[in-house]
C-alpha cells in the first residue's frame, strides 16, 4: 500500500486523471493520450475488480466512464460531438471531482496499517470463550442462560517464519471481521461501507503462535472497551504491551459490545441505548459498568485457572495473575475503577478518558492513572470532578494525565482508519495518540507491576524512579499523594 492505495488503485487514478486532462489537450496530442488512459484504466479496474474493489475508486470508475463514453468516437475515428463550453465545463469539473473523490476518501478511510510493537517479542493472539456458572445473563429472562464472554489474548511469542499469516483486524475469520465492522458501523450510526477497511485490515500478531521461551511468567492486563466497543478496539496498544513481556486480555461483553460472535457461530448484538434522560442514562451506565466489572473478575479467575493448568491453554505456568492490572477505555475505564475497588487481587488501574460511574465510590488501595482529554467544563462540568473525587479515594499514589491534541477516540485505534478530524480522533495524526497511549501506560505498568522506575523509554527526561517525572513529558499532569490527599501539577 502506497498512500493508502495499492499499486492498481494507483494507476487507475492516474489513468482517470489523464483522461481528465485529455479533453483540454491540443487535439494532435488528444488521441494518443485518452488512448493510453483508457488502456491503463481498463486494465487497473479489471484488477480491481479480480482482487476485490474498495468502495473509494467507485466514483473514480464512473468519473472514468463518462469520460470515456465521450472520447470513445475520437479513438475510432469518427467525429465526437462536442458539446457547448457551458455545458462541457461544469461536465468537466465534475468528471474531476469524481477522480479525486478516491484518493481523498482512501486516504481518510484507509485499511489500517498497524505500527510494529518496538518491545523484544514478536507477539501472539489467542481467542477463548468462558461461562461463569455462577452467574446468570442479567440481560435474558431465561433462568438457565448463564454469562459467557469472549476474550482475546495478546501474549510474548516466538518468532514465526515470513509470510506467517498475520491476525485479522475484528475477527477470527472474515465473516467476523465483516459482521463486527458492519455492527459497529451501526451503532455509531454511520453506513457500513465507511468501516470496510478495519473488517480488511491485519493486525502484527500472529494466531496461535507460540509462547515466547523467555520471560519468565508475565504480568496480565485486563481491558474493558468503551460503550458498545469491541474487545479488538484497542489492538495496538495490547499488542505494544505484548511486545513488553506483558499478556494482555480484552474482553467483549455481550449485549454491551456492539457484535459478539460466539464459537457456536451466534452473533449477539448490543442492546444498550440512551434515554436522553440524565438520570435514568445514569443509572443504566452504572448497570452497564457493574456487569462490566464483575466480568473482569470472572477473566482474572479464569485466567489464574489457565495459569494452574485447570483450564487446557498454551500459557499455562505462564501468567502471573497476582501482578495483574485492570484496564478500559470510556465506560470500560469506569468499569476498570469499580473492579480494583471490588476486587483486591487487583494491583493497578488504567482508565483511559473514563468518567467514574460508581453510584457510592469509596476507598480503594490500588494506583490508578487516568489519561484524559482535555476537557472543557462548559461542555462537561461534572467528569473531570467526578474522576477527581474517585483518583483521591485511591491509598496509593495515583495520576491524571491530560494530553494534548487528544479526543475521546484517541486513546483507541480509530486514528489509524477514521478521518483525522481533530474533534473526531484529535489532533495527532494517525500514530503519535497510540505512541503516547501505549508510552505512558507500560511506563505506569512497569512501575506498579515490575517494580521498575519509569518507563522503558531512556530518552525521556527525568530522575530515574520518578514515575510523575516520566508521565510529564506527555502533558498537564496531575498527581494524587495517598499520604496527604494534596495534589500537585507537573
Amino acid at each position: 500500500m502506497t498512500l493508502g492505495m495499492s499499486f492498481p488503485e494507483i494507476l487507475v487514478v492516474l489513468g482517470a486523471a489523464l483522461l481528465v486532462v485529455a479533453r483540454r489537450l491540443p487535439s494532435r496530442a488528444r488521441r494518443p493520450v485518452t488512448a493510453g488512459a483508457a488502456a491503463v484504466v481498463l486494465l487497473s479496474a479489471t484488477a480491481l475488480v479480480l482482487a476485490g474493489l474498495r468502495w473509494q475508486f467507485v466514483p473514480v470508475l464512473a468519473g472514468a466512464a463518462i469520460l470515456l463514453s465521450f472520447s470513445f468516437p475520437a479513438l475510432l475515428g469518427r467525429p465526437a460531438w462536442r458539446a457547448p463550453w457551458w455545458l462541457a465545463l461544469p461536465g468537466w469539473a465534475a468528471c474531476a471531482g469524481l477522480v479525486a473523490a478516491g484518493p481523498v476518501a482512501a486516504w481518510a478511510f484507509p485499511v489500517p496499517d498497524f505500527p510494529e510493537p518496538s518491545g523484544r517479542f514478536p507477539v501472539g493472539t489467542l481467542v477463548l470463550e468462558w461461562t461463569d456458572p455462577a452467574r446468570p445473563e442479567p440481560a435474558t429472562p431465561a433462568p438457565d442462560d448463564r454469562r459467557t464472554v469472549v476474550v482475546q489474548l495478546w501474549y510474548p511469542a516466538r518468532g514465526s517464519a515470513p509470510g506467517t499469516a498475520r491476525s485479522l483486524y475484528l475477527g477470527r475469520t472474515e465473516r467476523e471481521a465483516r459482521v463486527v465492522s458492519r455492527s459497529v458501523a451501526d451503532y455509531l450510526g454511520v453506513p457500513g461501507f465507511l468501516l470496510d477497511g478495519a473488517s480488511a485490515a491485519h493486525t502484527r500478531s500472529v494466531p496461535g503462535a507460540a509462547v515466547a521461551g523467555e520471560g519468565g511468567r508475565f504480568p496480565v492486563v485486563l481491558f474493558s472497551p468503551g460503550l458498545g466497543g469491541v474487545r479488538t478496539q484497542n489492538t495496538a496498544w495490547a499488542e505494544e504491551l505484548a511486545g513488553l513481556g506483558y499478556v494482555v486480555a480484552a474482553l467483549d461483553h455481550p449485549y454491551d459490545s456492539a457484535a459478539v460472535v460466539l464459537a457456536d457461530g451466534r452473533t449477539i448484538r448490543t442492546r444498550v441505548a440512551a434515554t436522553g434522560d440524565e438520570r435514568e442514562d445514569e443509572r443504566r451506565a452504572a448497570g452497564w459498568t457493574a456487569v462490566r466489572a464483575d466480568d473482569l473478575g470472572f477473566v482474572l479467575t479464569q485466567l489464574g485457572r489457565l495459569d494452574r493448568g485447570e483450564i487446557a491453554g498454551p500459557l499455562t505456568g505462564r501468567l502471573d495473575a497476582a501482578r495483574a492490572a485492570v484496564t478500559g477505555h470510556s465506560i470500560g475505564g469506569a468499569a476498570a475503577l469499580l473492579a480494583a475497588r471490588q476486587d483486591s487481587r487487583f494491583a493497578a488501574v488504567i482508565d483511559l478518558d473514563g468518567a467514574p460511574h460508581d453510584p457510592e465510590p469509596r476507598p480503594f488501595r490500588q494506583p490508578v492513572l487516568a489519561l484524559t482529554h482535555p476537557v472543557d467544563p462548559a461542555d462537561n462540568p461534572t467528569y473531570i470532578p467526578r474522576l477527581t473525587q474517585v483518583l483521591d479515594l485511591s491509598t496509593a499514589t495515583s495520576y491524571r494525565l491530560t494530553v494534548p491534541g487528544t479526543a475521546h477516540l484517541t486513546f483507541t485505534d480509530a486514528p489509524l482508519y477514521l478521518p483525522p478530524v481533530p474533534a473526531l480522533a484529535g489532533s495527532l495524526g494517525r500514530t503519535d495518540g497510540l505512541r503516547i497511549t501505549a508510552a505512558t501506560s507500560a511506563a505506569f505498568l512497569d512501575a506498579t507491576l515490575r517494580g521498575k522506575p519509569g518507563n522503558l523509554d531512556t530518552t525521556l527526561p527525568g530522575k530515574p524512579g520518578d514515575l510523575a517525572a516520566r508521565l510529564s513529558p506527555y502533558g498537564d499532569l496531575t498527581v494524587h499523594h495517598a499520604d496527604s490527599g494534596v495534589r500537585s501539577g507537573g
